[in-house]
């Protein structure tokens, strides 16, 4: 079984897997989404959920830095509402600021075109979130 990781904005939602043993995350790709069209990826995940047998999904919740909740926030909760309710498996928000400057800086040192960097941000920013949950996870068994 498998944890899958969800960096959800308005425009493409990241996605990364960890290996079956919870110890590490990877990217899998970036679901382009519509939210004025209410096409939220939902049909791409279920199909990923299947084939990697996936038992939760860790989704980033972009809180303000004084730790509020703003409109992205709001809507990466009802995100996890969907996913609880289409696939009855546990939605698990993750406090994910700051996940995507730090995926940028990353890809910055490793002198990535910006145009490679705009194609994997969201992936990128997946693992890191996913990632944070699964060493948090490991530190609370040790």
């Amino acid at each position: 079984m498998r944890t899958m990781g969800l960096d959800v904005g308005s425009k493409t939602v990241g996605v990364a897997l960890s290996d079956e043993l919870g110890w590490t995350a990877q990217g899998l790709k970036t679901i382009k989404i519509n939210e004025e069209r209410n096409e939220f990826g939902f049909d791409e995940i279920g199909k990923i959920i299947e084939e990697f047998q996936v038992n939760q999904v860790v989704i980033g919740l972009p809180k303000n830095m004084n730790g509020t909740i703003g409109p992205r926030g709001e809507a990466s909760k009802q995100f996890a509402n969907e996913v609880e309710r289409r696939f009855s498996l546990p939605a698990i928000l993750w406090d994910e600021r700051l996940t995507t400057m730090a995926a940028e800086r990353v890809l910055l040192e490793a002198d990535v075109s910006r145009k490679k960097r705009k194609k994997v941000i969201d992936k990128m920013a997946a693992v890191m979130i996913l990632q944070g949950y699964l060493d948090r996870k490991t530190n609370e068994v040790t």
